[in-house]
């Protein structure tokens, strides 16, 4: 999704190119940017040399000595010296998180670790850590296919830290006995809609979490990081952000509810605008629709609140519902992954959307979610109701060439985040999977004339 200011900004650059006389009854801009390369994202003219702006608005763009006669007496001017401007990104998909304080992320040589090099990471963190600090690794095919690894095996290892193995999208987790005791779990705990606490024959939480569950566990610890540390994780974070460019975050909301998540950005400040999105947990019962709602509503203009993420399946890298000794490749799963939520619920958050006017997001990461949503919204009014609903699907992976025909008629909204398309290098079985399959479209969605946007985060 492009931000309202880069729009603002390709709207004013050929507003500007085309009508002279309407800058000239301008008033002076306050700022003026001369002698660089500045591009405009206009075909015709990429690049220009200056710029003029008052307020939060570019009022014109042109050649140094044209901007320069729009100058007044308090106009400030910078001689970019020939250095590129660019419109502020817009970071269409991340998700704010909060860690607990003064944990230990792991290093690990390898980014797909076997459990011995995992195991003597782990001990020799635990070594050096405090007793009940956090220790989080990041594991891949190895040892999320590993079935011997679980939370006994994490137990041997560190019994005095919670432990929690990552996978690399981050959508299951392998953690130990503390752990599951700072997240307020017990054996036979019942599976949230969408998530699973896997367990032995005998009812015991083996340890692997699943999708919602991992969500919900994680909102439980971010619910006990206090208020000071939450707020300077934030201006880390957005500090970060705002020195490469970043002038927007859409920010799905997992770690925090939205309330919470609007009143420690008003605390900080923000320095950048950040657009808050729902994204809520599940219990048993079902999906928590009335999570942030109504939606918060902030005095401060950088920040907005809007938007519903849900689910629709987890990452075919992993085979998230599948058992960890699954035989199944990677192809399978990204034509065949199982949907998180019952086809009945896809229609249900149509209904929602349409009722509270909200933009619907949908990660969609394998063949089956996204065909079955496209159905879906068939069946609830076809592209005379959707094509201007702005439905997003996140990620986009399973998007095989016989899908994209509906998804340009949908007027579907893609994001795909790096993170995925760079999956590849940490296994080069994945490229060809991903090729032989034709998923992870990015060119055939810009020629198709799909909106495309992009976001780092990888969940």
């Amino acid at each position: 999704m492009v931000s309202r200011s880069i729009k603002t900004c390709v709207a004013v650059f050929v507003l500007a190119l085309s009508s002279l006389a309407a800058e000239a009854q301008q008033p002076a801009p306050d700022l003026v940017l001369l002698n660089g390369k500045i591009f405009t994202s206009i075909a015709a003219q990429p690049y220009v040399q200056a710029i003029a702006i008052r307020g939060d608005r570019i009022t014109a763009t042109g050649d140094s000595a044209k901007i320069k006669s729009l100058v007044g007496p308090h106009t400030k001017q910078i001689d970019l010296g020939g250095r590129t401007v660019i419109p502020g990104i817009n970071d269409a998909h991340n998700h704010l998180e909060i860690a607990p304080p003064h944990h230990i992320d792991l290093e690990l040589t390898s980014p797909d670790p076997a459990w011995p090099e995992m195991k003597a990471a782990i001990a020799a963190a635990a070594l050096k850590a405090p007793q009940g600090t956090f220790i989080f690794g990041e594991m891949a095919w190895k040892i999320f296919r590993d079935p011997s690894v679980n939370r006994n095996t994490l137990d041997q290892v560190a019994p005095d830290n919670p432990v929690i193995l990552q996978t690399l999208s981050n959508h299951a987790w392998i953690i130990n006995s503390a752990a599951l005791a700072r997240a307020g779990l017990r054996d036979g705990q019942p599976d949230p809609d969408g998530g699973r606490y896997e367990k032995s024959p005998d009812g015991k939480l083996t340890g692997v979490i699943r999708e919602y569950a991992v969500f919900d566990i994680e909102r439980t610890f971010a619910n006990q990081i206090s208020e000071a540390d939450a707020l300077a994780e934030l201006r880390k974070t957005l500090s970060a952000a705002a020195k490469w460019g970043i002038t927007t975050i859409q920010d799905m909301s997992n770690s925090m509810p939205p309330d919470r998540a609007v009143a420690l950005l008003e605390k900080m400040p923000t320095p950048i605008r950040v657009r808050v999105m729902r994204m809520p947990v599940t219990t048993p019962a079902g999906r928590d629709i009335q999570e942030g709602r109504p939606a918060p509503h902030s005095s401060n203009p950088l920040i907005t609140v809007s938007g519903t993420k849900w689910m629709l399946d987890g990452t075919p890298l992993e085979g998230t519902f599948a058992p960890r000794n699954d035989p199944a490749t990677v192809e399978y799963f990204v034509l065949h992954e199982q949907l998180t939520f019952p086809k009945t619920e896809l229609a249900a958050m149509l209904r929602e959307s349409l009722h509270d006017h909200d933009q619907l997001l949908l990660h969609v990461s394998s063949y089956p979610p996204a065909a079955a949503m496209l159905n879906a919204m068939q069946s609830a009014g076809g592209a005379q109701v959707w094509a201007k609903q702005r439905v997003r699907f996140e990620h986009g992976d399973g998007l095989i060439p016989d899908l994209i025909p509906q998804v340009k008629k949908m007027g579907i909204v893609v994001v795909q985040n790096p993170t995925h398309l760079a999956l590849a290098n940490f296994n080069p079985g994945l490229r060809n999977v991903f090729q032989k399959t034709k998923t992870q479209p990015l060119r055939s969605l810009l020629v198709a004339g799909i909106p495309v946007a992009l976001g780092v985060c990888r969940a």
